[in-house]
């Protein structure tokens, strides 16, 4: 939780719709990255269900987001400490792209622990554990790119 109050980082390339140095913007990018990075782990889970066939009923929506508990709690237990909610290590789609993907591979191993703690069976196949590796890293690069593309946009008007 540290790197959800550090200090902004305000050089010209650290830019962003809500001034770094308001208490408003050390607050607002964080929560929207986070609101983002818990709809990339919903997303997942839908995407990985609907392709199974296993997301149906009147309780769909519950067994979604049941599913997509581990991911999301692997990713924030871990990527804090790893700077991603950080405004100065979060800044530019490169930089941001690069801290994302490398939170996302030492979050993994969690995840998947948790993962095999959730699930009724205890199981998760190599095949599986791939799968989670590499989808959430593309589902979480592409969403974090766009949101720092957009930020520096803004943030040069």
């Amino acid at each position: 939780m540290a790197g959800l109050l550090s200090e902004p980082d305000t050089s010209d390339t650290a830019a962003s719709s809500v001034d770094a140095t308001s208490s408003a913007g050390r607050f607002i990018r964080p929560g929207i990255l986070v609101a983002g990075d818990a709809l990339s782990f919903v997303t997942f889970a839908a995407v990985g269900m609907r392709s199974h066939g296993v997301a149906s009923g009147s309780n769909v929506v519950l067994e979604v987001l049941w599913t997509a508990v581990p991911f999301a709690a692997g990713w924030f237990l871990v990527s804090p400490w790893l700077g991603v909610f950080r405004h100065a290590q979060t800044t530019g789609m490169v930089r941001m792209l690069m801290r994302t993907e490398l939170a996302w591979l030492c979050s993994w191993p969690l995840t998947l622990v948790l993962r095999w703690a959730l699930s009724a069976d205890h199981n998760i196949p190599l095949f599986f554990a791939l799968v989670i590796l590499i989808v959430n890293a593309v589902f979480l690069g592409v969403w974090r790119s766009v949101f720092a593309l957009i930020a520096g946009l803004v943030g040069r008007k």
